[in-house]
């Protein structure tokens, strides 16, 4: 699809005008590989381009930027690109921040600023309006992990842990939310060990889940790590 295709279908389904939704593929495009490891719960921003979409959920080191060590992983606040700019931000924000004006409670409007300001890396402005949206639909586990990985990335690896554990709790055996627990595990708690139950489960119970080869890798690389962590 060309980008001028996806402007007009953006505009002709959330309101977007041809600057706005140009401003926000710029931004997806740019943070694409920013979050690492990590995949999305909720569905990417509207105006995302398809092909911007896929180096998300690319980890680093397996077609994603250069090799890391075992146990390397993102750490917090990895920004590869550096994060959109306020400007940029503000701009993409304009339709739903107007859809909020004329409804507080529009729950999609409050979604979709959480993942605008998710992709554009400014992730205490996500955790904002990814609380607002769960105050009014609390039982959403895309939400919830999105809400959960926006707090690792803030440098808070037990509230991060903490909302994956109310995504499960909702969806048990969740893939998403199980592959970013595994990496909290791992990174964040110094857990290699407690994360490749995580994704050993992951596998177990999503035997057809679409990044599996990556998930191996990543069991190999934590139990690497727990084996050089014993023996030093």
């Amino acid at each position: 699809m060309s980008q001028s295709a996806q402007e007009e279908k953006v505009k002709q389904s959330v309101g977007f005008t041809s600057v706005q939704a140009y401003t926000l593929a710029v931004i997806t495009l740019v943070i694409g590989i920013a979050v690492g490891y990590f995949v999305r719960g909720s569905a990417p921003t509207a105006s995302a381009p398809e092909a911007a979409q896929a180096p998300a959920a690319t980890p680093s080191g397996m077609g994603g930027g250069q090799p890391l060590a075992a146990g390397q992983l993102p750490g917090i606040g990895t920004q590869q690109q550096g994060g959109a700019s306020p400007e940029m931000l503000a701009e993409a924000a304009k339709p739903m921040q107007a859809r909020l004006q004329a409804n507080p409670k529009d729950v999609e409007a409050l979604k979709q600023l959480g993942n605008i300001y998710y992709d554009g890396q400014a992730y205490p402005q996500a955790i904002e309006y990814y609380t607002k949206a769960l105050e009014i639909t609390p039982n959403n586990p895309d939400v919830i992990t999105d809400l959960g990985t926006a707090y690792w990335y803030s440098g808070n690896a037990d509230k991060a842990i903490e909302e994956y554990q109310k995504s499960l709790a909702i969806r048990p055996n969740y893939p998403n939310t199980l592959l970013n627990l595994g990496v909290v595990k791992w990174q964040g708690k110094k857990d290699p060990q407690g994360a490749v139950v995580v994704w050993e489960q992951l596998l177990k119970t999503n035997p057809n889940f679409e990044q599996k080869e990556q998930v191996q890798m990543l069991i190999e690389r934590a139990k690497m790590h727990g084996a050089g962590a014993a023996k030093g």
